[in-house]
């Protein structure tokens, strides 16, 4: 009989992996963002991981070069398919979900709101926060024809309400909408508006110098370049940033539209969440379909690790060719903002294992009587394990501490014949009954805490 060649394993990068105790921390980061999305009525929806390679190339910015794993079908799959002869894994969830409110508008109700919790892909180069395979949560409300435009102030105020509830540093979200630089843009004569907010939207990455030097070489003036940055560094807490674009000296209708848009929503935010919502008008988020209201988020201290929640209005993303249906939304990328948390040591899990209990093994004759503690404590809802060997006692309280198990229970260890449960931590060790034995709440699951840098 031939032996297995040992293999050495080499890592995958841009795969993240979490050890138990940091997928303790998405879980529970899971659970917060879906509890929050379903107190806010927005239904869970899935999609399909593929979509034609032709539908996620027609949808934004380097598109082409974000597509991860291309599927050539099979001739007779092909055919049935017809010219959709590739498929593609999704780079983000609003092009799938473009798609299926066209092919079930017919048995949506509209305005028709979602979450969607859900791995992407995406062609990146590996690097910190960045990565081809990670989970985002979206939300979004898609209507027919007209979408109201107070949802536009909705969608930041779930995720303010998100990150408050959150082991994390102050967040603020930063919100300006399409329609200022647009206008804006117009007023001073520039055309290509696309080309304009796509270069701007570099400003955080290579300051405003490099960015005026890539307007200028891109066909504006030194005059054109210097206003689109002034117009950028207006940020504020209230409504003022209105006076402040006025006193530019520019107009245009669009950009009054725009104005009386981003003031309505940060009116609301104001009112709602204080200091949760700023106007920055240097927000342009650098994809094609949107064309209302746009957010990024960061972390109050860590701005140079960028968004990590963003998204914004768009009115033609979804068309069957009769209907269009205009949408808002707004996206947390849940894996980037982890592996920036795990990373630098911010947030953590308080044990490895979901176990409160350890129910000791006295030697293997009598483990039948520890699998019955086991079975009673499970049906009052105690997480437990059993020990998985008869070893002194001294070493199975190791193997709960090494796993961060804070109970420790003995099977008729009392002089009476009675159970005993130690605590571990303090060393109080006292008589129990599996029937009636009361788990403190915050020791009946791993709790997620910061931990600061």
């Amino acid at each position: 009989m031939s032996t297995p060649r040992a293999t050495k394993v080499t890592p995958l990068s841009g795969f993240p992996e979490y050890l138990p105790e940091q997928r303790v921390v998405e879980q529970h980061f899971i659970d917060v963002i879906r509890a929050t999305f379903e107190l806010h009525g927005f239904p869970s929806i899935e999609t399909r991981s593929v979509e034609p390679v032709e539908r996620l190339v027609g949808k934004g910015g380097d598109a082409d070069k974000e597509i991860y794993g291309i599927h050539r079908l099979a001739d007779d799959d092909a055919t049935s398919a017809g010219r959709e002869s590739e498929l593609g894994l999704h780079f983000d969830l609003t092009v799938p979900f473009a798609r299926y409110v066209v092919e079930n508008a017919g048995r949506l109700n509209f305005p028709f709101r979602r979450h969607q919790i859900q791995k992407v892909w995406r062609g990146e180069r590996p690097q910190e926060g960045r990565y081809r395979e990670f989970t985002q949560c979206d939300i979004d409300i898609v209507d027919t024809g007209e979408l109201a435009p107070h949802f536009e102030a909705e969608m930041p105020l779930v995720m303010a309400e998100i990150f408050a509830k959150l082991p994390i540093p102050p967040m603020v979200i930063q919100v300006n909408n399409r329609k200022i630089p647009e206008g804006f843009y117009r007023g001073l004569g520039i055309e290509d508006v696309a080309g304009t907010l796509r270069i701007v939207d570099k400003l955080d990455k290579i300051g405003p110098d490099k960015v005026a030097a890539l307007l200028v070489e891109a066909g504006r003036t030194p005059e054109q370049a210097q206003a689109c940055l002034e117009l950028a560094t207006i940020r504020t807490e209230d409504t003022s940033f209105v006076e402040q674009v006025r006193a530019l000296g520019v107009e245009h209708p669009v950009l009054d539209e725009g104005l009386a848009a981003l003031s309505a929503v940060i009116e609301t935010g104001a009112a709602a969440a204080p200091g949760a919502m700023v106007a920055d008008l240097k927000i342009a988020r650098g994809l094609d379909y949107y064309t209302g209201t746009v957010y990024e988020t960061q972390l109050i201290g860590y701005e140079s690790w960028g968004s990590f929640c963003s998204g914004g209005r768009y009115d033609e993303l979804a068309s069957d060719g009769k209907n269009t249906y205009p949408g808002v939304g707004i996206s947390i990328g849940l894996s980037r903002l982890l592996g920036l948390l795990l990373g630098k040591g911010l947030v953590g899990a308080s044990r490895k294992s979901p176990s409160a209990v350890l129910v000791a093994v006295t030697d293997e004759g009598s483990r039948p009587a520890s699998v019955v503690v086991a079975t009673a404590l499970r049906a009052r809802g105690i997480p437990c394990e059993v020990a998985p060997a008869a070893a002194k006692f001294g070493k199975q309280i190791r193997f709960a501490e090494r796993r961060g198990i804070p109970y420790v229970w003995f099977p008729g260890a009392a002089e009476s014949g009675a159970d005993q449960i130690k605590d571990i931590r303090s060393g109080e060790q006292v008589d129990a009954d599996a029937v009636t034995w009361e788990c403190p709440v915050e020791d009946l699951r791993p709790q997620v805490i910061a931990l600061g840098e």
